[in-house]
């Protein structure tokens, strides 16, 4: 067995979780008063948000943030992801580092829940198990081992305490972060909040995305564009989950590859999106980059992380089918009515509010509507779209929520776009969609 590196205990009881969050706020309170002091000093009259919004507070959030670990880390997330340009710069440059960046355990933690798991004699199933995590996220973390019989395996392992504290953590480190004043008054967290517990509850039931895995593996069959890890059921567990370890590297590292790598990389990508809305009826819908990597030896696609995997109904695919085909044909009153019925539109919204969310279905459907490859190395598409949505947001008026299917596939094809522009792909959208459309 290897020995692992330094690690950080996860706080798992929901008092200690509480008592993390509370150093949170009492150092950022301190930091606020030592900036406090240093502004008097310089003679100045001291400001509150910049006392406030410093980076030094900024990484302080983060930091505690990593730590927690659950729930706590993946608010950081996805404020990253979904109010990078609401939140100040400081802060969202530092939260951004929880997209990847997380402690890990230290060995004794982690060796308790592989006791608990597995008995005394866990280490007895494999000839090779490294205590050093091959990556740590905001859920758990994953090792490499080697089984007796010589079978390669990532065995996944959930942090303690994760799945029990979930709601109680998203609303802590939101009402936190909201009396801190790292957050803007006028921006409204509930549409994220809401995210992050239905994706941590998910997430954390390691025995679904088992079946996930299995179910999305029997989908794809022997497709020979992507590979994609085998549940090794023994030792499954609530908290464990071991599969196949399958080799690659990460996907944005392929930016330095061939336009034409880019380009198929990123056409598979897109043909997976359409696979899942019109034919699996199912969405792997965490656009994590980290996701996806890429096996140079076989030349395929690798798909990682069923956690946040989630049935599409048949009527809600039929209406996205629907808008696609409106778009295609210019026709916005068929798009508008495909919207209504998946259940963009309420009678409270104002004529101008739903002619922007029209808006911003044209402008997603722009790949669509190209005729041949779209560059969305140039086309800006991932910033626009995320303008605009931010600007409808901040509408005051506006409290009209998607249905959830729609917000996690919104997820998903925004990061399958934002990962086609990091890859400065260009790929014939509308020439793939025509196939299942």
């Amino acid at each position: 067995m290897e020995k692992n590196q330094r690690g950080l205990t996860v706080p798992a009881g929901r008092w200690s979780r509480l008592a993390r969050l509370g150093v949170m706020a009492s150092t950022v309170a301190g930091g606020m008063l030592a900036e406090g002091a240093r502004q008097l000093a310089r003679g100045e009259r001291p400001k509150v948000n910049a006392m406030l919004l410093t980076p030094a507070n900024a990484r302080r959030v983060a930091d505690e943030l990593s730590r927690l670990r659950g729930a706590a880390m993946k608010v950081g997330q996805l404020l990253s992801m979904d109010a990078g340009d609401l939140i100040p710069p400081a802060l969202a440059e530092i939260l951004a580092r929880l997209r990847s960046d997380a402690f890990s355990m230290p060995m004794s933690q982690l060796v308790v829940i592989l006791e608990q798991a597995w008995g005394k004699d866990w280490s007895e199933h494999f000839e090779r198990f490294s205590f050093t995590p091959a990556a740590a996220a905001s859920i758990g973390q994953v090792h490499e081992a080697t089984t007796r019989e010589g079978k390669r395996l990532a065995i996944k392992v959930q942090y303690p305490g994760v799945r029990e504290s979930i709601d109680s953590d998203v609303d802590n480190v939101a009402a936190l972060l909201r009396i801190s004043g790292l957050l803007p008054a006028a921006f409204d967290l509930r549409g994220i909040l809401d995210d992050a517990k239905q994706q941590l509850h998910a997430e954390a039931d390691y025995r679904a995305e088992g079946a996930w895995l299995k179910t999305y593996a029997d989908h794809l069959g022997p497709h020979a564009g992507f590979l994609i890890p085998e549940l090794y059921g023994e030792l499954a567990t609530s908290n464990i989950l071991a599969m196949t370890w399958v080799e690659g590297v990460s996907i944005e590292s392929l930016v330095l590859e061939s336009q034409s790598l880019r380009d198929r990389v990123a056409h598979q990508l897109f043909d997976l999106v359409f696979r899942e809305l019109f034919d699996f009826k199912l969405t792997q819908s965490d656009p994590n980059f980290a996701n996806y990597r890429f096996n140079r030896e076989t030349q395929q696609l690798v798909l990682l992380d069923f956690g946040a995997t989630r049935a599409i109904p048949a009527s809600f695919s039929g209406s996205y089918r629907d808008l696609m085909h409106g778009a295609m044909r210019g026709d916005r009153q068929s798009m508008f009515e495909a919207a209504e019925s998946i259940g963009y539109f309420n009678q409270d919204m104002t004529f101008e509010q739903q002619a922007l969310v029209m808006d911003i279905f044209e402008m997603a459907c722009e790949p669509l509507c190209c005729q041949g490859p779209y560059d969305f190395a140039t086309s800006g598409l991932p910033r626009r779209m995320h303008d605009a949505g931010m600007a409808l947001a901040l509408d005051r008026d506006f409290w009209h929520t998607p249905p959830i299917d729609a917000l996690f596939l919104h997820r998903k094809l925004a990061g399958t776009y934002l990962l086609a522009a990091r890859l400065k792909a260009r790929v014939d959208i509308g020439a793939l969609a025509k196939v299942y459309l």
